[in-house]
């Protein structure tokens, strides 16, 4: 089976005056909640082999803060991803596909809207919410580049809160 990772941004700070918002850093708790989430992938032998994310300064600080997961030529920044509706996610990831596991990493609504069109019935873990840095691990029985919405099976929800 292979898997696609979708994870939201961890916690950023807000934006200071005259900051754009694509240009927000992640805050303290936000880079420690990656350094645990990454630390858990490690942990648990969840590896994806290649990350898209969006290119956002705060997406950018999250995947960083994993701790090299996924080595640096394994990872892709698209400015698509930034204000990608659920639809164009979904299209992202037929796109980005290469036969392994896949992690992307974006904002919300998108990452929440995604993850509940492909798990289908199986989105009961996803009803309080996708909290800054909250990881859905998706799995299907065919290649990415195919997947449909309600095809997926939520293997793991992790949120700085805790595994649901």
């Amino acid at each position: 089976m292979l898997r696609l990772y979708l994870l939201r941004h961890a916690k950023a700070r807000w934006a200071e005056p005259r900051q754009r918002d694509f240009d927000r850093s992640l805050d303290v708790s936000g880079i420690a909640d990656a350094q645990r989430l990454g630390a858990f992938l490690k942990e648990h032998g969840l590896k994806p082999a290649r990350i898209a994310a969006s290119s956002s300064r705060r997406t950018r600080e999250t995947v960083a803060a994993l701790d090299g997961i996924v080595p640096d030529d394994r990872i892709a920044y698209l400015d698509t991803l930034y204000e990608a509706t659920a639809v164009q996610a979904l299209e992202i990831v037929r796109a980005e596909s290469d036969g392994g596991d896949l992690m992307i990493v974006g904002h919300n609504p998108v990452m929440e809207d995604l993850a509940a069109a492909l798990v289908g019935e199986d989105a009961d873990a996803l009803q309080a919410g996708f909290p800054t840095c909250g990881l859905a691990v998706i799995a299907f029985d065919a290649a990415h580049s195919s997947i449909e919405p309600d095809a997926g099976i939520l293997e793991l929800f992790w949120t700085p809160a805790g595994v649901k």
